[in-house]
């Protein structure tokens, strides 16, 4: 009886892990970091199994226990950082075989502010509709909305590009 759940965020784990990695790349800029942060959320699933099971989106869970992960770490690091007065070692760790051009935004993601980076990585990465970014970041619709057409900007600056460019235009 106990197999069942185990099985089931088995499935889950076989379907989204690789997604969810790549989503939190975005979000992060560092893969050993995004994979961390999905193993944890997997962890937390293992241990929440009979609740895990009743969720009607267990990869909407997943990606939000992940986000939060990798947020709690990144102010964790910064705080450790700006007491030992050392400059953010963003994005040293190992990194997936990208394009050029996929290698040039995820750095210019980097340069952003960490709310605009979540939020267009969430978005325009991984996909989702605005409401689920909402959701997966805790914010109201406006604040999403908000974040993308600052982000778009600050990033069109980062890439020497048009905004209307940034993701092919207008993707909300």
């Amino acid at each position: 009886m106990h197999a069942e759940p185990a099985d089931a965020i088995q499935r889950c784990f076989d379907a989204s892990y690789r997604r969810l990695v790549g989503q939190l790349y975005g979000v992060c800029g560092d893969l050993a970091e995004a994979e961390d942060a999905v193993a944890e959320a997997f962890a937390r699933a293992v241990s929440r199994r009979r609740a895990f099971e009743r969720l009607d989106n267990p990869e909407a869970w997943l990606r939000t226990v992940a986000v939060n992960v990798a947020r709690s770490r990144h102010r964790r690091r910064a705080l450790g950082e700006r007491l030992l007065g050392k400059t953010p070692a963003q994005g040293e760790g190992r990194q997936p075989d990208l394009s050029e051009d996929r290698m040039a935004l995820v750095t210019a993601l980097r340069t952003l502010p960490d709310h605009q980076r979540e939020t267009l990585a969430l978005h325009y990465l991984a996909d989702l509709p605005i409401a689920e970014v909402a959701a997966t970041l805790g914010v109201p619709l406006g604040t999403v909305k908000a974040r993308l057409n600052r982000g778009r900007a600050a990033l069109a600056i980062a890439l020497g590009t048009d905004a209307a460019e940034v993701f092919g235009g207008s993707h909300a």
